[in-house]
């Protein structure tokens, strides 16, 4: 009787061997006996089955997260907080994945957002040698594991691309430990690392990049969240020739003199769009879950984000950007790009309804979802610093839920761009911030057009990231020792000067970023994975 679909693939032995097997069996407990199955034992508590063809990426990420025990910050399902492939949305929509797959980048920004620390090497840019090194080191220890991103056909095995965690190792037999996610095709299985190196030597024909591997990590700290890049519309790609490409030829003028006309022809030639490109960070919350008062994780989460926010506005840049934004001359309607918001309430009523569907479980789409009422209201208790807190009301249907949407505050007035309401000076988010923090994280090639060396030397210094208080000093260098930023990865098509621009925007993506523990709107690029349709 003929029956539809398909069951399971046999395993192509050689080159693999089935963990399962005598000789699998074999070589599991000479790596226990040896130490280098470490990893091993947290991972396989954790192991999953891609719940989607091409989820390989997302099931990867999601099983190492859980085996680090980093908290995702928010629910999963009833009360639990737990890693899931619904929740790793914040770097490309699940709808794109679910079809398309999802490339080594993007995985590589989605292990940022969820709060791991990431080291991501492409096999162009290392050697057999030092993927060796980082396999033994990963599988001597139970708080380091590698994801490989491979193609199949280097192991004679049916598919494409790839993604799955290493298990351990063998240093005997110079042998890994795939633990592949797609179960339902293949066991898990010992390839020799030689091969397994080989099949990460293959370009991704879609984004013209090397496969490769990430070692996927707990960070030292949680380091604070402010802001994030969005590139869901396909004006980023303009927007990033502006910043890389067209403002050094602006800054050749011979009227930029000072450090004020510098900021002038930044910021007054803005795209039109640009209040898009860059998105506030915000937590939300259930309202019946909160109460009258912050949970200890809501404190500091919300005290690191002042902390760095504080930080921000006493760097001698935020002065001239504070100074420039309040001047004469920098009237609002010379720079109505930057004019994207409103008063916090009208804010948070928008990020009410994107948490409304966050925290029940959708993603992608806010039709049907409808904020009728916010309030603003301040919460003290047992002797605390009062918290600002937007409470909204999201309707859904006939279906209506509570959000509280976080927020933090500082001593610095806003500029006259964004406080439509002066009731709110204080509060984040503010132009000053926003610009300042996008400055700071650009590279220093941007002011190469300016021809007055003692004004060149002025504008490094103040952008130069040496100078910066330590806990700031390190959200800035997170960004920028980035080895493969999701944006080096467009589509093909899209040209190399695109891939160029966008790839040196990366540390603004990543300034304040470890994110989906925190709810945002995200950086998103166009670009995918080759991927098998049974993966």
């Amino acid at each position: 009787m003929a029956m539809a679909g398909l069951y399971r693939r046999l395993l192509p032995s050689p080159p693999a061997i089935d963990f399962a097997s005598s000789d699998g069996k074999k070589l599991f407990i000479e790596a226990i006996q040896n130490g280098t199955m470490e990893g091993f034992y947290r991972l396989i508590s954790y192991f999953q089955t891609q719940s989607e063809p091409a989820y390989c990426g997302l099931a990867s990420l999601s099983m190492v997260l859980n085996a680090l025990a980093i908290d995702p910050g928010r629910k999963w399902k009833g009360p639990w907080r737990w890693f899931d492939e619904s929740m790793l949305d914040c770097c490309e929509p699940l709808e794109n994945v679910k079809t398309k797959g999802i490339s080594f980048g993007k995985v590589v920004c989605l292990a940022h957002c969820a709060g791991a620390k990431v080291e991501a090497f492409r096999s162009n840019q290392t050697t057999i040698d030092e993927f060796r090194k980082h396999v033994m080191r990963c599988s001597i220890s139970d708080n380091c594991h590698v994801i490989s991103s491979y193609h199949r056909s280097a192991f004679k095995q049916t598919g494409t691309g790839h993604f799955s965690p290493i298990g351990g190792y063998h240093a005997g037999r110079d042998m890994a430990l795939i633990l592949d996610v797609a179960r339902f095709k293949y066991p898990p299985h010992w390839v020799p690392l030689s091969l397994l190196w080989e099949a990460m030597n293959y370009v991704d024909d879609t984004t013209g990049q090397y496969r490769g591997f990430m070692l996927i990590s707990t960070p030292h700290r949680e380091p604070g969240l402010l802001y994030t890049l969005s590139c869901k519309h396909e004006s980023w790609v303009s927007i990033a020739k502006y910043i890389m490409e067209d403002v050094p030829l602006l800054l050749k003028s011979k009227g930029v003199n000072d450090i004020q006309k510098v900021l002038s022809v930044v910021f007054t030639s803005l795209p039109s769009n640009f209040g898009e490109f860059i998105k506030w960070i915000a937590e939300v919350r259930r309202g019946e879950d909160g109460g009258q008062s912050l949970s200890p994780e809501e404190k500091a989460r919300l005290a690191i984000k002042e902390e760095v926010l504080k930080q921000v506005q006493e760097t001698d840049l935020f002065r001239h950007v504070a100074a420039f934004l309040s001047s004469a001359n920098s009237c609002c309607r010379n720079i109505s790009p930057l004019n994207y918001e409103d008063n916090l309430p009208n804010i948070a009523a928008t990020v009410c309804c994107q948490g409304a569907e966050i925290l029940a479980g959708k993603s992608g789409s806010l039709d049907g979802y409808c904020c009728h009422e916010t309030c603003v209201r301040c919460l003290k208790a047992n002797g605390d610093k009062p918290v600002t807190v937007v409470s909204g009301t999201v309707v859904n249907g006939k279906s209506e839920q509570g959000v509280d949407v976080l927020v933090p505050s500082s001593k610095t007035k806003l500029s006259c761009c964004y406080s439509a309401s002066s009731n709110y000076i204080g509060m984040h988010p503010a132009s000053n911030d926003v610009l300042t923090a996008l400055l700071l994280a650009l590279p220093p090639e941007t002011w190469s057009g300016i021809k007055d060396e003692k004004l060149l030397q002025e504008i490094s210094s103040l952008v130069t990231t040496k100078k910066l208080p330590t806990l700031l000093q390190e959200e800035v260098s997170l960004a920028l020792k980035m080895p493969a930023p999701p944006s080096q990865e467009m589509p093909r098509e899209q040209g190399r000067r695109g891939s160029w621009c966008t790839s040196l925007l990366a540390p603004v993506c990543l300034i304040f970023s470890t994110a989906a523990r925190l709810f945002s709107a995200t950086f998103e690029v166009k670009c995918q994975a080759a991927t098998d349709p049974i993966d």
